[in-house]
């Protein structure tokens, strides 16, 4: 087995921030977010080994690649230091965390910083929209729909209403009501000031307006800018950082599995995959049944909470099942029976997920890893599950196409 993989800490800018309007580029985004991360670790740019960088679609939005020269040129100590960059729509922070944790444990580097980051509000939705359709394929799904990926994720509520029987609003409603209050207690969730009525998670159409499908607006979530970045590390590396700041390594966080699969581009053809099956999404079921292997856990209620993908409330809802928290098809039993709310058996989302805290695309695995070592080291403030010792982490790209999964738990 290969050495693990501990995480020293990091930081994420405010997701409400629209940093065009504050007229600030990507590259301040970038600086800001690594200057707060090596402040709170107590890092120095000149510690940092490696640096991957993961964004999905710097080109489109603000007409700019080679994002790794960027990174090197925010401080004097970073110039010559490797870079990379992944993509895998939203799915491309974890990839890079997934390729930082590799050259860790090949014993290549033994810090390497991983630094996410999407700029997406400096342009109308409706193209915003057009823009984040690259994930899908081009030319050969949802070409009608205004909205691609609502349009998506309501053939996902049809998948499974066909599978399994009809699938109740109510209970997307409660996924997303939940994500919204939970982000209240963030200070850095888009949504924290947000008021929402009665209405607003009920099939209405005045209060939550109907996208696409069944999807409505309330389900969606939020297109956000921000920037997220940790910091990995060895065990020896994390052993003399914990020792210099008066630590134990037991009280750092530490990866303890990882799962990794790519499913078929189309959303017809993993459709096509799922019909003798007991999932609807069998590939995002695998990932975290691989993830918890690795981990040495046998099912989800060995976790305190969980970050999940919930770039809307219909995402949120098949990864119940995914995770093994009911049995397939049986999701609204664990939203009816309060199991995934913040006082709940399984806290999902705290930090207000992807609906409530905000999706900047290629930072969101950062940040979920991010929000992993908060809980587990009791650093998640009002966002704080009482004793949480392991989360889940579960975080997709395209119509779960790149899927990832983590466990995070405490040091040895």
């Amino acid at each position: 087995m290969p050495d693990p993989v501990y995480i020293l800490g990091g930081a994420q800018t405010d997701f409400a921030r629209n940093w065009h309007r504050e007229d600030l580029g990507i590259d301040a985004m970038l600086a800001e977010v690594l200057t707060k991360g090596l402040e709170s670790t107590r890092l120095e740019a000149r510690d940092i080994k490696s640096v991957h960088v993961t964004n999905f679609t710097a080109e489109l939005f603000c007409n700019q690649g080679q994002l790794g020269g960027i990174v090197a040129s925010l401080h004097p100590d970073l110039s010559g230091v490797p870079t990379s960059r992944h993509e895998a729509a939203c799915a491309s922070g974890s990839m890079g965390i997934l390729a930082a944790s590799a050259e860790v444990e090949a014993g290549r580097y033994d810090l390497v910083c991983v630094l996410g980051v999407e700029y997406m509000r400096n342009v109308p939705g409706q193209r915003a929209a057009e823009y984040l359709g690259a994930a899908a394929w081009a030319g050969r799904e949802w070409t009608e729909a205004t909205y691609v990926w609502p349009a998506a994720f309501a053939d996902l509520i049809d998948a499974y209403s066909e599978k399994y029987g009809y699938v109740n609003y109510d209970h997307l409603g409660e996924i997303a009501r939940i994500n919204y209050a939970n982000a209240k207690r963030n200070p850095n969730a888009q949504t924290r000031k947000w008021e929402f009525g009665e209405r607003s998670f009920r099939e209405d159409d005045d209060a939550n307006p109907v996208i696409e499908g069944r999807v409505r607006r309330n389900d969606c979530g939020q297109v956000t800018d921000g920037a997220a970045v940790i910091f990995l590390a060895s065990e020896a590396r994390a052993r003399d950082y914990a020792e210099s700041r008066g630590l134990k390594l037991s009280d750092l966080a530490r990866i303890d599995g990882w799962g990794h699969r790519t499913a078929p581009m189309l959303f017809a053809d993993k459709l096509r995959e799922s019909r003798n099956t007991r999932f609807v999404l069998p590939q995002v079921h695998q990932t975290i049944r691989e993830c918890f292997h690795r981990a040495g856990i046998d099912n989800a209620f060995q976790l305190d909470a969980i970050e999940t993908h919930d770039c809307f409330a219909m995402t949120e809802y098949a990864a119940i099942d995914c995770f093994g928290i009911t049995e397939p098809g049986e999701s609204w039993k664990a939203v009816e029976a309060g199991v995934i709310a913040a006082d709940g058996r399984l806290p999902i989302n705290p930090s207000g997920g992807l609906i409530g805290l905000g999706h900047p695309v290629g930072a969101t695995g950062v940040r979920m890893m991010l929000d992993g070592f908060r809980q587990v080291t009791g650093r998640a403030e009002e966002c704080q599950v009482e004793g949480a010792r392991r989360v889940g982490l579960l975080n997709i790209g395209g119509s779960t196409t790149t899927i990832a999964s983590f466990v995070v738990g405490r040091g040895a």
